[in-house]
C-alpha cells in the first residue's frame, strides 16, 4: 500500500512541476515578444503584462508569481473575491470583465489590493464605484474606460467620439476618489481582418486628451490579447492582457 500511495503522490508532484515550468517557460516567452514589439517601435519601457486567469487554479497563478509575474486579471467577480486571499498581497489585480454595479462592494471589500478596474463603461458605474471607494476608505482606484471599437453588440463599453469623451471627463470632474488611467478595448478575435479597433482606440484617445487639455502620454491603451498582443504592441498598447498563451486553454 505504501508503495502505491508514494508512487502516486510522485507523480502528483511531478505533474504540478511541469504544470509550473510551463508557465514559467510561457511567461517568459510573452515577456520576450513583447519586448522584441517594442524594440521594434523604438518605445523604450515595454507594455504592463496582466496575465489572465479566470478559470485556473491558485497553483497555476502562484507558479506566474513565482516566475516574476506580478498582474493578474480575472473576469469574474467570485472568482477574484476567492483567488486574492490565497495569493500573495503585493499582487495588482486587475479587474477585466464587465463589472455590475450591485456587485461593486463585494468587489472592493472582497479584493483590498484591487490595482485598476479595466472595464468602466456608464457614469452610474464610475460614480457606484467613487462612493465606494470614499466609504471603505480605500486609496483611489485606477479605472480604464472600455470603448467598443468593434460595433459589436455583444460587447460592452462606450460607443467611440463623443460618448467616450464625455464618461471620461465625468471621471475627471466628478469621481475624485477615481484615477483616468486609459481607454480598454476588447476588439475581435482576427486582428488580420480587424486592424481598425486599434486605431479606433487610439483615436479615441488623441480626442479625449484634446477635449480634456492633456498630452496623449498621459493616457494608457489597454489593447491585446493571446492571439494579437504583438500587433496590440506594435500599434501602440501599453498594457496588455494575455491568458491562454501563459496558462495554456481553459477547460
Amino acid at each position: 500500500m505504501r508503495y502505491f500511495v508514494c508512487r502516486a503522490f510522485h507523480k502528483t508532484v511531478m505533474g504540478s512541476n511541469e504544470t509550473a515550468n510551463a508557465i514559467a517557460n510561457s511567461l517568459s516567452g510573452v515577456l520576450r515578444q513583447a519586448s522584441e514589439a517594442s524594440q521594434r517601435v523604438g518605445t523604450t519601457v515595454p507594455p504592463r503584462l496582466v496575465a489572465v486567469s479566470k478559470t485556473k487554479p491558485v497553483a497555476d497563478l502562484q507558479a506566474a508569481y513565482d516566475a516574476g509575474q506580478r498582474y493578474f486579471g480575472e473576469n469574474y467577480v467570485q472568482e477574484i473575491v476567492e483567488k486574492s486571499p490565497e495569493l500573495p498581497n503585493d499582487i495588482q489585480w486587475h479587474f477585466i470583465g464587465h463589472l455590475q454595479s450591485n456587485k461593486v462592494k463585494t468587489l472592493l471589500e472582497g479584493v483590498p489590493s484591487l490595482s485598476c478596474l479595466e472595464t468602466l463603461d456608464s457614469e452610474k458605474l464610475a460614480n457606484k464605484l467613487n462612493n465606494a471607494v470614499e466609504s471603505l476608505g480605500r486609496d483611489p482606484l485606477q479605472v480604464y474606460v472600455q470603448v467598443n471599437t468593434s460595433g459589436e453588440e455583444s460587447k460592452y463599453g462606450v460607443e467611440p467620439g463623443d460618448e467616450c469623451v464625455s464618461l471620461c471627463k465625468h471621471v475627471l470632474t466628478s469621481c475624485p476618489n477615481l484615477r483616468l488611467a486609459g481607454l480598454m478595448t476588447i476588439g475581435q478575435p482576427d486582428y488580420s481582418s480587424r486592424p481598425e479597433n486599434f486605431e479606433t482606440l487610439k483615436q479615441c484617445r488623441k480626442e479625449v486628451c484634446s477635449a480634456l487639455g492633456q498630452d496623449e502620454g498621459a493616457l494608457e491603451l489597454s489593447m491585446g490579447m493571446s492571439g494579437d498582443y504583438v500587433q496590440a504592441i506594435e500599434m501602440g498598447s501599453t498594457n496588455i492582457r494575455v491568458g491562454s498563451t501563459i496558462f495554456g486553454r481553459r477547460g
